[in-house]
């Protein structure tokens, strides 16, 4: 994968990581974006404050950047409580489970990320826990195991999840409040992007703000981290103040264009336009093409590509939208606009 596509979808390192951590909200009145879940949160957190216990277990969905880590955070700030992150993909067994539920303090929060990748064995042993406040650990195996129950002090769960669909219906009732975040606005990017130049101690006209956050993906994360990378420029430069002009040669010369896109989302499309007309083509087949791996393409390009209309998805194959031929400087040919109509009216997905 390249440096750009790295740039908005990989993982940080540990600096990058430390200097997101430091960009955070620390309570829902600075949290931008997300008004309907916010006020939504914010009474149930409250009405658990007035009732002087803790707060209903709270699950979280939605794309990766827009804020569920944040807002576990936030919750355990409000409540004044601690906070024990894990994952779902760390959760293996009942045992791994049985073990965090056991040295939790009453009153704290327990963030699970990527919830549905957690194991089944364990699930089963969080419905018990997080309706009963209880969970059986066994002790031995075969006819002589024993299970001795296991009292838990009440705590908040905050489940996250990027795909909520694959959680088990049991478990998904089991939240009292289900929250779904959407793609931010290009004005809420702005917001968000101007109180972390504030915090960063960085002069940036109101056009650059603009400019770095059409380019975002509509997404948080993203607009920080192209926001440091534009700082980074401008550093090197030795510009005093971040300018419109200079904030697209900055995001150019990382390959992140106009409306977002970086080296493997335009591989993904010039390959569909130029070397197959505009499909339909096969996800494997478009991998290859751009010599990446299938998940690769399907993960991170083609998600962005559909939510723009640049690219479609049919039961014959990947299809390249007419705003695909458009954004490339291309014409589209005759028969690719046939084929495009055919297959995105037969579409099933």
């Amino acid at each position: 994968m390249s440096d750009s596509t790295k740039l908005t979808h990989a993982g940080s390192e540990p600096e990058e990581r430390a200097l997101e951590a430091a960009l955070r909200p620390r309570n829902l009145d600075d949290f931008v974006g997300q008004s309907r879940v916010r006020q939504q949160l914010g009474l149930v957190l409250e009405a658990a404050k007035i009732r002087e216990r803790s707060a209903d277990h709270v699950l979280l969905s939605g794309p990766p950047g827009l804020g569920k880590t944040t807002l576990s955070m936030i919750i355990a700030a409000e409540m004044n409580a601690p906070l024990r992150i894990s994952s779902g993909p760390a959760i293996q067994h009942a045992g791994d489970l049985a073990a965090i539920l056991s040295s939790l303090t009453e009153g704290e929060v327990l963030f699970l990320d990527e919830i549905h990748r957690m194991s089944r064995p364990a699930e089963e042993m969080l419905y018990m826990a997080m309706e009963d406040f209880r969970v059986d650990i066994v002790v031995g195996k075969g006819a002589g195991a024993t299970a001795i129950p296991l009292d838990l002090p009440p705590f908040t769960l905050v489940g996250a999840t990027t795909r909520a669909g694959l959680l088990p219906g049991p478990l998904r009732d089991r939240f009292g409040f289900t929250g779904h975040l959407e793609f931010y606005t290009v004005q809420e990017l702005e917001l968000v992007l101007r109180r972390s130049a504030m915090m960063l101690d960085l002069r940036v006209t109101s056009a650059a703000f603009t400019e770095i956050a059409g380019r975002s993906r509509g997404t948080p994360r993203i607009a920080n981290r192209l926001l440091r990378r534009v700082r980074d420029w401008a550093l090197v430069h030795k510009l005093e103040e971040i300018d419109d002009q200079s904030a697209a040669a900055a995001l150019d010369m990382y390959e992140v264009d106009a409306r977002g896109l970086d080296r493997l989302d335009r591989s993904v499309l010039e390959a569909l336009c130029l070397k197959f007309g505009g499909g339909p083509v096969g996800l494997s087949t478009l991998a290859i093409a751009v010599g990446e791996e299938t998940e690769t393409v399907e993960t991170v390009a083609e998600p962005y590509l559909v939510r723009e209309g640049l690219m479609g998805r049919t039961p014959r194959g990947r299809i390249a939208m007419p705003s695909a031929w458009q954004h490339l400087g291309l014409a589209m040919p005759k028969d690719a606009i046939f084929a495009s109509a055919q297959s995105y009216e037969n579409d099933e997905d």
